[in-house]
């Protein structure tokens, strides 16, 4: 496997590989690294579908990939996903996988063109005083010293930064900057979190921070993930033949491990709707495993009922455990799932069913919720939240079932624990009603309506995600597996916790798709470059751009007495180097 980059090898199709007729594949986990990498079997490997088993614990796919109707509770969406158009893995996948939605069209074809004609972007990024502007003005208000504080990062070597958090590498400088509230409610880092990971996000999207401030970075999906998504992937997967076991938990994987270069996993463990169950592997029989998981033990409350902290066993944890076990190579789970109140948070799903609260939403967005277009264009964040609470309101309908009338609403909370401002309770103990209020509190509503409309103007999902930042917690190389451990023969690891050699981060869609992508055509032999991760990082113009808005616009000084400031920089601009400074404005 290596990668590449260009049109040359990311139009090219591969041979059929050698013996693929020969292999079986099987995946455990249906989320989108599974889905992705038996799309990938089956499009570059040019394996027959009905050889690839896919097995899931949950009755459906998707994973953290969700959007559903509860019968009872309402709309529910654990979290909502925020794309860009470098997820070079993503949309090689999603290139070749047919629209449900647009005939004739793929689903990057139905995505580019819905983001060509409604681009994304934010008209209030942050309140405060219950509704009111907190006038960010698409600043980042860092001074040279949190700008210094942020260029050491960048500079310095992964191996610097391992096992670091991120408060030991910046001081109260840089926290109090608008580049802080907006990296730490788009990103949902904390200051425990890892400085590597950090510093690997700064790398990744240093292209996107012109766009930060009003989050014009970002694309989306036109209803919520599951829809977009995981369905018209699900489908190609059953048009192929692939095979998928739901309420299936697999509790254990075999190993041979004798001979150093020739690992191999030999049995799988599972337990099927009560009943024990397994199957043996051979060297042509495929295993990827999907280890660890964001939403894990995720809690739903209701419009009445808080939803719970569930710090008990936890199926996917607990596979990485007991294969981790096995070999030295294959991580350390505990470091991501050791300290969840480190890495949980709550998010909640707010359906309007009065007309009313549309109109607030409207005042602060300055933009009509029912549309059809974009809404918030990404998370508001209430500055002056004791919750951190941040909100967001995507395209309407969310979803395909949902009534004209209605508004879905994504609302988080980073203070799990902190009373609220109008409740005077934590997120973690409140009921959807509950966290309703909170919300209308800091969307201005007036005091005495906010009870009659908590209660009867909209229906709230609470749900409690013990595992949901897992994958910032500090670190250090080998942690994480890696996708291929050396000597494999048959098995890889995928999802957010393998360890891709890319210079590519967690917590996004491309993340899951590129170690699939690593492990199909490392152990198939395909010969097709996987795409390598956008290289603005190297880019002089996205350095230059970056460091220019960082400064908000200020020129840099140029050294030297005052007097001859303008004769050093006529100097300057008179060279190749000089008309780049001139033209990204840093002087």
């Amino acid at each position: 496997m290596y990668y590449s980059s260009g049109n040359y090898e990311a139009f090219a199709r591969p041979r059929k590989p050698e013996g693929v007729d020969d292999k079986t594949a099987w995946f455990v986990g249906a989320g989108l690294a599974s889905l992705s990498g038996a799309a990938f079997l089956i499009r570059d490997g040019q394996m027959d579908g009905s050889k690839i088993t896919i097995l899931e614990e949950l009755k459906l796919p998707g994973g953290a990939l969700d959007g559903i109707k509860e019968p009872k509770k309402g709309f529910v969406i654990r979290g909502g996903r925020e794309m860009e158009n470098h997820f070079e893995c993503l949309w090689d996948l999603f290139r070749t996988i047919p629209s449900i939605e647009v005939e004739g069209a793929s689903v990057l074809d139905e995505f580019y063109w819905l983001n060509k004609d409604d681009p994304n972007f934010s008209l209030e990024r942050a309140t405060m005083d219950r509704g009111q502007s907190a006038h960010t003005d698409n600043k980042f208000m860092m001074s040279q010293k949190a700008q210094n504080e942020l260029v050491k990062l960048f500079m310095a070597t992964r191996k610097e930064m391992e096992n670091k958090r991120i408060d030991e590498v910046f001081t109260d400088e840089f926290f109090n900057s608008n580049f802080w509230l907006y990296w730490q409610t788009m990103f949902a880092f904390e200051k425990w979190h890892s400085a590597l990971e950090m510093k690997l996000y700064v790398h990744r999207f240093i292209h996107h921070i012109a766009g930060l401030p009003d989050l014009s970075t970002l694309k989306f999906t036109k209803y919520n993930q599951y829809e977009s998504l995981v369905l018209p992937l699900y489908k190609y997967l059953l048009d192929h033949g692939v095979t998928f076991h739901f309420d299936t938990t697999v509790t254990d994987v075999d190993f041979d491990l004798s001979d150093p270069d020739k690992k191999k996993a030999t049995y799988i463990h599972w337990i099927k709707e009560g009943a024990e169950g397994g199957v043996d592997l051979g060297e042509n029989d495929l295993i990827f495993m999907t280890i660890g998981s964001l939403t894990e033990n995720s809690d739903e409350g209701d419009q009445h009922t808080a939803a719970k902290l569930n710090t008990g066993p936890a199926p996917a944890w607990d596979l990485w455990r007991k294969i981790s076990a096995k070999h030295e190579s294959f991580g350390h789970p505990d470091v991501f799932a050791g300290d969840i109140e480190k890495s949980k948070w709550e998010s909640a799903t707010v359906t309007t069913l009065d007309h009313r609260i549309p109109e607030y939403i409207q005042k602060i967005t300055q933009r009509d919720p029912f549309s059809g277009k974009i809404v918030t264009g990404g998370i508001v964040t209430v500055k002056d939240s004791a919750w951190f609470m941040s909100w967001t309101v995507n395209r309407q309908p969310h979803f395909k079932q949902q009534p004209k009338d209605q508004i879905v609403v994504w609302v988080y909370a980073l203070n799990s624990d902190t009373p609220g401002d109008y409740t005077k309770k934590s997120i973690q103990d409140s009921t959807g009603e509950e966290i309703a209020s909170e919300w209308l509190y800091h969307l201005g509503v007036p005091e005495a309506d906010i009870p009659e409309l908590a209660a009867n103007g909209a229906k709230t999902v609470p749900c409690m995600m013990p595992y949901v930042t897992a994958f910032f917690m500090p670190r250090q190389a080998g942690d994480r597996p890696d996708v291929v451990p050396e000597g494999s023969v048959n098995f890889a690891f995928i999802g957010q916790f393998a360890e891709s050699r890319e210079r590519d981060c967690v917590f996004t869609t491309e993340y899951s798709v590129r170690t699939p992508m690593e492990a199909v055509y490392t152990l198939l032999d395909i010969e097709r470059g996987v795409p390598e991760v956008f290289n603005s990082t190297y880019d002089v113009r996205s350095l230059l751009t970056a460091t220019n808005r960082l400064r908000d616009g200020k020129e840099l000084t140029l050294p030297g007495l005052k007097f001859a400031q303008p004769w050093m920089k006529a100097k300057v601009t008179k060279n190749e180097v000089g008309e780049l400074l001139t033209k990204y404005g840093v002087i």
